[in-house]
């Protein structure tokens, strides 16, 4: 498929302008060079600690993220679009929050089906009437786009409870300007960097109205067994405040607590790494060891700001993500500026006909899946794979969705052989608080392996600095 998507560097055997200053640099770049090039950033890698984790399959699961050095490129003018269109789309997906766990006008004006809603398991009756400080329920929304032609847009699915990644972008950045220097000095590429920052000040601005300080913002962990402690770690390391398990927090009188060295000090803002399930065994799973007994009791009187809060996930479930473009229209009165890629529900009688007719053809994923898993991508599909996915399909249909095989974008990529366009997906990371807003960047994420659609990690893909171009 390759041969058919639209080269994000080439146009018509033509370098594209956005990628004019890297033609030479990848031409004229010595084998010998890329390849110590390619080992010094595995090494930084590895000294950093940029780990990901495979689970269940033997062995250590932390590997080493395949990074590659050809980096991503988009013109301010594209960049605009894109900013306009995410910041549309999580300001949507919040209205839609506030309104479900309130009065629900969406579904009684009959735009979303309420069994969507309510009957969803990512929804918790336990944050029921609660409208958090700024009227903010997803603060980091990771949207995930891909690219189909010049200026062909489609948003893959959203992530509203606890989207990863973000330190890939971060420390990509970092490598590509401590290998490359030059580059840097040759084009102007807007920063990154000011991301952890502007993340404090989103926390910060959603502090509960019981705060008449600076906000002591923590972040907590399931601990150093989860795949993504990496990035807890980091983030907590560049803002500049502390990671927290649960055992370290405790609950006392209207307010949430951290046991440090100078005896215990008030908590205002937990930015929770914590899925919902866990984050306190007397509200949620008895079992849970991760949380905070009473945390929800503290939250629902406003003593504290969890964030993204309870309850988020019901947003970016791939079920509800066919409405989403009717909340836009619903809730801010415009036209979605981003596309979604067009969805059948297997719940539908029809859909589920034509996709049981045309497995082969289809990407079918499971409306609770993540991380590649959970999926079918049918032309790239075994005829026994296939079989196995359609009985899976036909015993619970309301569980999975359907989607066209979309032609990815491919950008530049260094292979053995030397540059091979390679698919490709983005991720920026929208913050919302006080405003709204995102660093011109984001995680483009590569399926290394020729005709891969995959980009996930866990399944074999890589990871790219993305650079925004600075008019």
């Amino acid at each position: 498929m390759t041969d058919q998507s639209f080269n994000e560097m080439y146009d018509g055997g033509a370098v594209r302008i956005p990628y004019s200053g890297l033609e030479a640099w990848a031409r004229d770049m010595p084998q010998d060079l890329r390849a110590m090039k390619q080992s010094e950033a595995e090494a930084l890698f590895r000294r950093i600690g940029i780990t990901f984790a495979v689970y269940g399959e033997g062995g250590s699961p932390d590997r080493l993220i395949p990074f590659d050095m050809f980096p991503r490129v988009f013109s301010a003018t594209e960049w605009a679009r894109l900013e306009r269109g995410i910041k549309q789309r999580a300001r949507a997906l919040n209205a839609f929050l506030v309104d479900v766990y309130g009065r629900g006008e969406i579904v009684r004006a009959g735009r979303v089906p309420a069994d969507l809603v309510y009957r969803n398991d990512a929804y918790e009756t336990a944050v029921c009437g609660i409208v958090p400080p700024k009227g903010v329920y997803s603060h980091i929304v990771g949207i995930d786009l891909v690219r189909t032609g010049p200026d062909q847009f489609y948003v893959l699915e959203d992530n509203c409870r606890t989207p990863s990644g973000v330190s890939y972008m971060l420390e990509n950045r970092e490598i590509m300007m401590r290998m490359f220097p030059h580059l840097f000095q040759q084009v102007r590429i807007a920063p990154v960097e000011t991301y952890p920052a502007m993340l404090k000040r989103t926390l910060d601005s959603v502090a509960p109205a019981k705060c008449n300080r600076e906000p002591r913002v923590v972040i907590l962990t399931p601990g150093h067994f989860n795949s993504a402690y990496y990035e807890h770690s980091f983030l907590a390391d560049m803002m500049g405040v502390e990671l927290v398990e649960g055992q370290d927090l405790f609950v006392e009188g209207d307010f949430c607590w951290v046991r440090t060295t100078e005896g215990p000090q008030k908590v205002d803002v937990i930015y929770r790494r914590v899925d919902d399930a866990f984050l306190d065994p007397l509200c949620f799973r008895p079992d849970s060891m991760l949380g905070v007994p009473g945390l929800m009791n503290v939250y629902r009187s406003g003593g504290v700001s969890i964030c993204s809060a309870p309850g988020a996930g019901v947003a970016d479930d791939k079920a509800i993500y066919t409405y989403v473009p009717e909340m836009v229209r619903f809730y801010l009165g415009e036209e979605p500026i981003l596309e979604n890629v067009p969805t059948l529900q297997c719940g539908k009688p029809d859909d589920l006909a034509h996709v049981l007719a045309h497995l082969d053809e289809l990407v079918v994923k499971e409306v609770h899946g993540s991380g590649g898993y959970g999926m079918l991508v049918g032309p790239k599909a075994s005829t026994s794979e296939i079989a196995a996915f359609r009985a899976k399909v036909q015993e619970r249909p309301e569980a999975y969705i359907a989607q066209p095989t979309l032609a990815l974008s491919a950008c530049p990529t260094f292979v053995a052989e030397g540059v091979a366009p390679r698919h490709v997906d983005l991720r920026p990371y929208c913050l919302v608080g006080e405003r709204v807003e995102l660093v011109p960047g984001g995680l483009t994420r590569v399926a290394l392996t020729e005709g891969s659609l995959v980009v996930n990690s866990s399944q074999g893909g890589g990871v790219k600095d993305t650079w925004v171009l600075v008019e």
